[in-house]
């Protein structure tokens, strides 16, 4: 099949999240399968990459991953011409909805001037939202177009694309598409929700998360909209891709190690506590935090249950950034307890890297969290997870019970802090019993979520 991937953010040219991991390694994925792939993603001025050829007057550019996957990239100065992709310190550009609208047209409008023949287009989240609308109010005619079919991919459903009514017209469409079983979403304009109705299939990237999001309390309002879908969600797990994510190989690790032998993940560990300030204590368990600050990632309950955490031996790292009010609870939390807490308040790859290799424990208690590639990395590092079941969470990481020799972490069902404090203390207890422990760190390693089953069942929802 001949398949375009439409997304705002693509590794290895843009990132800010997951969907960029997931957007550069899908496709290769499916390559692998023999199908044939481009990407469509913009141009933002912030992308760095080699072997760039000019397409069109300097409005595209195109280049390439895998082995044949050809990349356009999408120029335009106004609206990508910035430093930011989505937004500033100020928050979320004021034009985003011209911005994106723009690309979504823009990227049908490449595809017909390069008569590439299409069978699917796979949309991720609500910056690609408008093709597979585009597909079916504006292009249904066409004849270049009316076989194409759409698959549209929620990756967090909680970023919808909201936006005022009286900016419409922006989107190019027909007004009367503005309606409650439209783009209409309490008399404002709702992008991913469009996506939804008119996208020929819709998946989002866990089996949980898909059941999750049809239920009121995490459906952000479009619960209604996917129970009415004939077909249903389809929850698909991402994958991880191993050649990226293996501290035997990453040139961010200090001293590396495998599977085999991690002896040296006691090194990094020392280096990390060095970084942060913290004592280099190798008897100490150490729980790292890689993320964004946000309540969304459980940061009010670790922050809550702080002094609570600090009566015991334990040291904890944050790497990531946020709101400032995170930012000044941290700050506060590191000072009361200087010892103990470490800090790396802005996001940076290499102590991102490092966190993962140095710690003991990888604290990941998110409200909800569609997919995840924290807890899937982490175990790649041999560092073991503490997270809420929810979503993707429920579907990769499992109660680790030593009697009967099963699961890779440490779980709490109840989002409270009795229950993550329960949690947090199995995992201690667990760490000062080394055999128990490292026979824990095995089958943290044993674990694989690869890109290859998860492309399969992508396969079978394009040919359906």
């Amino acid at each position: 099949m001949r398949i375009v991937i439409c997304s705002s953010e693509v590794v290895p040219f843009t990132k800010t999240g997951g969907l960029a991991d997931v957007a550069g390694s899908l496709p290769q994925a499916l390559e692998e399968l023999g199908h044939e792939l481009i990407i469509i993603t913009p141009f933002y001025k912030a992308v760095k990459f080699t072997e760039v050829k000019s397409y069109s007057l300097n409005e595209v550019a195109v280049s390439k991953i895998g082995k044949n996957i050809k990349v356009y990239l999408i120029g335009h100065e106004k609206y990508f011409g910035r430093d930011g992709i989505y937004g500033d310190k100020n928050g979320d550009y004021a034009d985003n909805l011209e911005r994106f609208s723009f690309y979504c047209h823009e990227s049908l409008r490449l595809l017909k001037r390069l008569e590439a023949p299409v069978d699917v287009i796979h949309c991720h989240d609500w910056h690609s939202a408008l093709i597979p609308v585009l597909l079916k109010n504006k292009y249904q005619k066409d004849a270049f177009f009316k076989n194409i079919k759409s698959v549209f991919t929620i990756h967090n459903l909680a970023y919808q694309g909201i936006f005022p009514k009286e900016q419409y017209s922006l989107l190019g469409l027909d007004p009367e598409l503005f309606h409650i079983d439209g783009f209409e979403f309490y008399d404002q304009i709702d992008v991913m929700k469009g996506g939804l109705i008119f996208s020929d299939r819709v998946t989002t990237v866990s089996p949980q998360y898909a059941v999750e999001i049809q239920h009121k309390e995490f459906g952000c309002g479009l619960d209604g909209v996917l129970r009415s879908r004939p077909e249903g969600v389809a929850g698909i797990l991402n994958g991880l891709d191993y050649d990226l994510w293996n501290p035997q190989d990453d040139p961010m690790v200090e001293f590396p190690y495998s599977s085999v032998d991690w002896s040296n993940k006691a090194k990094n560990k020392a280096s990390l506590q060095k970084a942060v300030g913290l004592p280099e204590k190798s008897d100490v368990p150490l729980f790292g935090f890689v993320g964004r600050l946000c309540h969304q990632k459980g940061l009010d309950l670790l922050i809550q249950s702080m002094d609570e955490l600090m009566r015991s031996d334990v040291q904890l790292v944050f790497v990531g950034s946020g709101g400032e009010r995170y930012h000044k609870l941290l700050e506060a939390c590191a000072a009361k307890y200087p010892e103990k807490i470490g800090l790396y308040l802005k996001f940076g790859e290499e102590m991102a890297r490092r966190t993962y290799a140095g710690s003991d424990f990888f604290l990941m208690p998110s409200v909800y969290e569609p997919c995840g590639l924290g807890q899937m990395i982490s175990l790649a590092y041999g560092t073991i997870p503490i997270v809420h079941r929810t979503g993707g969470l429920a579907d990769t990481i499992f109660a680790y019970d030593p009697v009967r020799s099963v699961g890779n972490g440490f779980v709490f069902f109840k989002y409270s802090q009795e229950g993550f404090a329960l949690c947090f203390g199995q995992a201690i207890r667990a760490y000062r019993d080394q055999a128990q422990f490292q026979a824990l760190i095995r089958r943290a390693f044993a674990c694989r979520f690869t890109w290859d089953n998860s492309a399969l069942e992508y396969e079978k929802i394009y040919k359906r």
